[in-house]
């Protein structure tokens, strides 16, 4: 290199140094369906193996008081796509497959996490199950998304899929922007090539990636590929159950690789998280030792696992153990676009991560569903439940992690304390918009 060449190196040095650290990182969100707590490797999980997974959590940070806000799907959803606890705005039920009513899903008065990153300059995209409202108004690409591929409803059958408008809500059709594509492949497999492509097709720009598998949600399904792998599980509802993560586990390892091949792992965020409990009964995932399951405001079905990668950022190993909720992803993801939406209930979870913060991310998180009929507040150690009409009961999750021993007698100041502020708490709440769709009845046997 001649002079003049090594001068004008120097030269431009410092401006392509500033640039990249000024450069506003990718997110990538991956979130699993139904996906028991005690299900992957670095939860413990022994007869299942989720090597890409754990990957994110051991190259990164885990947190191991991490919640979702609703112990079932699409409210869990809507919180995570606004930043606020969803019965603010009356998400509180799982919105019935009605592409014609307007009024079932999540409400057009939100501004969404998408809407917010597109603003601040990034390129959108939604890949998998959406399940916030099936009208046009509601579609992903009306909320801020600017490619979507996936499904509209709650649920899919993971090898068929209509090419017309269906009634069926799992056999409706698979979207590309809104129109209906064939489906080729394993469901979980398409999803998880079209987040690869995704990746390169945008390396070049700052992008915000939604990745919602349907798995392990029942239909309980997989390809051979996947189900040969556990053989060895004699539970058959078990096995499918496994089958189906590693079919997930091999998407983020995709996903994984897209990043180093484009270089850009020091430059991108990966959250994975379930969006609830697993449904034990359903579909054989473990929630140990938490107990209860989805559905439920116990731990089971809304403690779940949850970590996030970072290169360079964030070190590998790390462990946050104050407790932290779904919201906080609009809210980290937000702060890093460089965009300060108003009113949120979610914490940028950044200076916590990185030790800068000095307080807990929050101190108390709220759940509340069926429009009152259960609720719970988790303050530091303690934990306030009530069910129905049943007394508030108190647990010291420190010393009784699985909720077996109610301490409310011996704690009566927590107690008083915990039930103000769920009281406080519920009066800022609306009450549900719409109900859960009901199963349909049972023909009667005789008939």
């Amino acid at each position: 290199m001649d002079r003049r060449s090594f001068l004008k190196t120097l030269a431009v040095a410092p401006v392509a140094m500033a640039a990249a650290a000024t450069r506003k990182p990718n997110i990538i969100l991956i979130l699993a369906d139904d996906l028991g707590y005690a299900d992957v490797g670095f939860t413990g999980v022994k007869d299942i193996r989720t090597p890409n997974i754990d990957r994110i959590a051991h190259e990164g940070v885990t947190f191991t008081n991490g919640y979702v806000s609703h112990p079932f799907c699409s409210p869990t959803r809507a919180g995570l796509m606004t930043g606020r606890y969803q019965q603010r705005f009356g998400h509180e039920n799982n919105p019935a497959y009605e592409p014609m009513d307007p009024d079932i899903g999540l409400p057009l008065s939100e501004t969404l996490l998408p809407q917010y990153m597109r603003k601040a300059g990034y390129h959108t995209g939604i890949i998998g199950k959406w399940h916030l409202g099936a009208t046009a108004k509601h579609h992903p690409t009306a909320r801020g998304f600017d490619e979507q591929f996936g499904f509209i409803g709650g649920g899919h059958d993971y090898f068929k899929a209509s090419m017309e408008p269906d009634k069926r809500e799992y056999n409706i059709p698979i979207e590309r922007n809104g129109k209906p594509v064939e489906l080729k492949e394993y469901l979980t497999d398409a999803f998880s090539r079209e987040a690869v492509e995704f990746i390169h097709r945008n390396a070049r720009q700052p992008f915000f990636l939604y990745l919602a598998y349907n798995a392990p949600h029942t239909p309980q399904q997989a390809p051979d590929k996947y189900l040969d792998a556990y053989a060895n599980i004699a539970d058959p509802v078990r096995r499918k159950y496994a089958s189906m993560i590693l079919g997930v586990d091999e998407g983020v390892r995709g996903v994984l690789q897209a990043l180093k091949d484009e270089k850009l792992e020091e430059d991108t965020l990966v959250f994975f998280f379930s969006d609830n409990g697993g449904p034990i009964a359903v579909n054989g995932s473990h929630n140990t030792p938490y107990r209860g399951a989805k559905g439920q405001v116990y731990d089971g079905g809304i403690h779940v696992p949850f970590a996030a990668r970072w290169k360079g950022r964030i070190p590998a190993g790390k462990k946050l153990a104050d407790p932290v909720i779904s919201l906080d992803v609009f809210a980290t993801s937000t702060s890093l676009a460089g965009v300060t939406p108003p009113n949120i209930d979610g914490v940028d979870l950044m200076p916590h991560i990185l030790g800068q913060a000095k307080q807990p991310p929050h101190q108390r998180l709220f759940w509340r569903t069926g429009g009152g009929a259960s609720f719970a507040v988790r303050e530091g150690r303690y934990k306030l439940v009530k069910i129905g009409a049943n007394p508030s009961a108190l647990y010291d999750l420190e010393a009784d992690i699985s909720e077996t021993t109610d301490i409310a007698a011996s704690n009566p100041d927590v107690l008083v304390r915990l039930e103000a502020a769920r009281l406080d708490w519920n009066k800022q709440l609306k009450p549900p918009l719409f109900q859960s769709p009901q199963p349909a009845a049972k023909k009667n046997k005789k008939a």
